[in-house]
């Protein structure tokens, strides 16, 4: 284990936290909040411990899977604690463990909240909650290897450990290309939608705000009532960028280098636009015969909101917890689908359920005809045999992790409903769940055991289970 290069690596996460949290600071400069100075101190604090970390790189800096695994998990723990402090020393959020609740659930981009009034907040820890949604969202880790380059070849572990989804590919021949057009497309559908939204009539903090968590599919709001609060324009613009932002980026960087047809192509891209379009389809003709809602508005929940669970935002526009059953299943169900590999969404994954239903269809095959050798394909390419046994064992993990989580929460004494959905809300990093964890409620009902128990659920769903499981695993720490 190279210790030396993980703490060189930290350092980078402190200083790059530092320079963040100069945001808000505008920001409260801006609107004249003296709270803001917390951002400075943290920052300043930060900085000088950040520094003397990286003041000199180390001889030795190579690494290799397990470090990039370990430093991924240590960073988005670093991030959290770090993150949370301005939170907790303000007063604003007074409970540390809530305080750190809401930073990992904003880092993570879960978007589940322990708060009850979230327009009390002052507007720089407001911007703050949101802002640090879209650095979650694609990841500080390729961030900074967007900027500079860290480790000299090894960087490729970082981005495979950081990024969610079964395979990660490079856009371009080195990482640091690679990481510099994710962002450019993440900053540019940012961009875009903060300009639509702006036309549909937002204010422009509000604007910026929702923005933030909507590309980076973390669904915070700066409203008490969520996207209730907007007007049809503004959630209809949502929805849309919601359905972008599920979508694989290769998607967008296809079209971005005019390979159209190669784009609309992708199995992974035309299964999860079904699934998207059939949920719409149901819920919409759900609730319109069964719950009093008129066509267009039926429509433009039902968008909203498959849009919201599917990508994993967790925004509200009303109560769906009083939907029929229906829709509340199709809901429940696209919480554990998800959006695609290579986006900002939580989930399993359409890429693993195009893997799984593949890997079905071919022992169905072999069963009626045992001499037939099929193997399975996507996009005409064979999947190699890691990458099968990698989507095997994620599930094998996320149910195992799923299963333990639920009993540990019910100690609490809640119903079954609200403690399924509040783990699957944390495990797929989706917000809200049902019952007492539903659009209108908040997940400070949990006693402290369980808020950590959640929090390690959304570290472990960010990261896609394996980076934590190998930082928690004994084996990872003893020497050979």
């Amino acid at each position: 284990m190279n210790v030396t290069m993980i703490i060189y690596l930290l350092g980078w996460i402190l200083n790059t936290v530092a320079a963040l949290m100069l945001v808000p600071f505008a920001v409260s400069i801006y609107y004249g909040e003296s709270c803001g100075k917390y951002f400075l101190i943290c920052g300043i604090i930060m900085f000088a411990i950040g520094f003397a970390l990286t003041r000199k790189r180390p001889e030795n800096s190579r690494f290799y899977a397990k470090e990039g695994f370990v430093i991924t998990a240590l960073s988005w723990l670093l991030l959290s604690v770090t993150g949370c402090l301005p939170f907790y020393f303000s007063g604003e959020i007074p409970s540390f463990t809530n305080a750190l609740f809401e930073c990992i659930s904003g880092f993570t981009t879960t978007g589940a909240s322990i708060l009850s009034n979230v327009e009390s907040m002052s507007r720089c820890m407001m911007f703050w909650r949101c802002f640090i949604q879209l650095i979650g969202g694609m990841g500080v880790l390729v961030f900074m290897l967007a900027l500079i380059p860290l480790t000299g070849g090894q960087d490729l572990y970082l981005m495979k450990a950081e990024s969610p989804g079964p395979n990660v590919g490079k856009l371009a021949p080195k990482v640091q290309k690679t990481a510099y057009y994710l962002y450019a497309i993440y900053f540019s559908l940012t961009l875009l939608e903060i300009i639509c939204l702006v036309i549909a009539g937002l204010p422009l903090y509000d604007a910026v705000c929702t923005s933030f968590t909507t590309t980076s599919t973390g669904g915070f709001g700066i409203k008490n009532a969520s996207l209730g609060a907007y007007s049809p324009a503004v959630q209809y613009v949502v929805s849309v960028f919601l359905f972008l932002s599920g979508l694989n980026y290769n998607f967008f960087f296809f079209i971005w280098i005019k390979r159209i047809k190669e784009a609309f192509s992708m199995q992974e891209i035309r299964l999860y636009t079904g699934f998207f379009l059939t949920s719409i389809a149901i819920i919409t003709i759900d609730i319109v015969r069964h719950s009093g809602y008129a066509l267009e508005a039926g429509f433009r929940h039902a968008f909203l909101q498959v849009g919201s669970i599917m990508t994993t935002a967790g925004f509200s526009s009303m109560d769906f917890d009083t939907w029929p059953s229906l829709s509340k299943s199709v809901l429940v169900l696209l919480m554990f689908a998800g959006g695609c590999a290579g986006s900002t969404c939580g989930g399993i994954k359409i890429s693993r359920i195009l893997i799984y239903l593949k890997t079905v269809k071919k022992e169905l095959a072999q069963l009626c005809h045992p001499r037939n050798i099929k193997v399975i394909q996507v996009d005409d390419k064979p999947l190699p045999h890691t990458v099968l046994r990698s989507a095997n064992i994620f599930l094998i993990a996320y149910i195992l992790i799923f299963v333990a989580s639920t009993l540990l929460i019910s100690v609490d004494e809640f119903d079954l409903v609200t403690n399924f959905t509040a783990v699957a809300s944390a495990v797929g990093n989706i917000g809200p769940g049902l019952s007492l964890v539903g659009p209108t409620q908040n997940f400070d009902l949990f006693s402290t055991f369980s808020k950590y128990v959640l929090m390690l659920d959304m570290l472990a769903g960010r990261l896609e289970l394996f980076p934590l499981l190998v930082l928690l695993s004994p084996s990872t720490w003893r020497k050979k």
